[in-house]
């Protein structure tokens, strides 16, 4: 469904993506991770458009999206920290963002009501926790029933009821068929939602599994524990 080929990318004189090579397919839940500065962030960018590799090619249906922006329609987005304006209400933001996108297809509004935004429909933007802010970004992410989305950090800021909605919303939409990218630190939530992981550091992907081998190979039974399992080796290696 997403193809990177060949990735890299320079801020400068930092090499903030290297020789990116990974397939994402359509009904699979995907944790990418890593420390802060891996290019995590970078990656996810250009996948959505807003930054242009130096070198190589996404493909999403085996079409290139570099320099496009119509293909933008088929993916949901939320991001870490949402930005809105401050003066307009909720009800007034989704309202907005229905008439930019003046999609055809129909809406996807349960977490509009799982999330009761709803009932403070009225609020401003400015008035709002950063929990509550969340929500509306997730809502917006999911409203348009996009083919692809993108999960930046999802559950932070999300009180435990919340982020239990949203995880059961991620794991519906997957049965779905649907591609679904989650950039996440809490690995301990991670474990009933995804498919597979991807771990990066310093701009390279240093593995790509399944969930199913992640576990066999590490010999241990919650992806935080396989995790720190690999990490913990890789450590020793390099003091040898």
């Amino acid at each position: 469904m997403i193809t990177l080929k060949n990735i890299n990318k320079k801020f400068g004189r930092l090499q903030v993506l290297q020789d990116v090579n990974l397939e994402f397919k359509a009904g699979e839940c995907i944790a990418l991770i890593g420390p802060n500065g891996c290019g995590k962030t970078t990656l996810i960018k250009s996948i959505l458009g807003m930054v242009l590799p130096d070198s190589g090619d996404i493909l999403l249906h085996e079409e290139s999206i570099l320099k496009k922006f119509e293909y933008r329609n088929t993916i949901g987005y939320m991001p870490q920290i949402g930005r809105y304006p401050d003066n307009m209400t909720i009800s007034q933001i989704i309202e907005m963002i229905k008439q930019i996108r003046n999609s055809k297809k129909e809406l996807d509004e349960d977490l509009i009501k799982a999330f009761k935004l709803d009932k403070m429909s009225d609020k401003q933007m400015r008035t709002l926790s950063g929990g509550t802010t969340q929500k509306v970004s997730a809502t917006l992410a999911f409203l348009f029933n996009p083919d692809v989305l993108i999960l930046d950090e999802p559950t932070a800021g999300l009180d435990p009821l919340a982020a239990e909605i949203l995880k059961e919303k991620i794991i519906k939409e997957k049965s779905k068929g649907k591609l679904i990218l989650i950039t996440s630190h809490l690995l301990s939530e991670l474990d009933d939602m995804i498919t597979q992981i991807i771990f990066m550091q310093d701009g390279k992907v240093h593995f790509h599994k399944t969930i199913k081998d992640l576990l066999e190979s590490t010999g241990e039974n919650k992806i935080s524990k396989s995790i720190a399992t690999i990490l913990k080796e890789k450590q020793h290696e390099q003091n040898n």
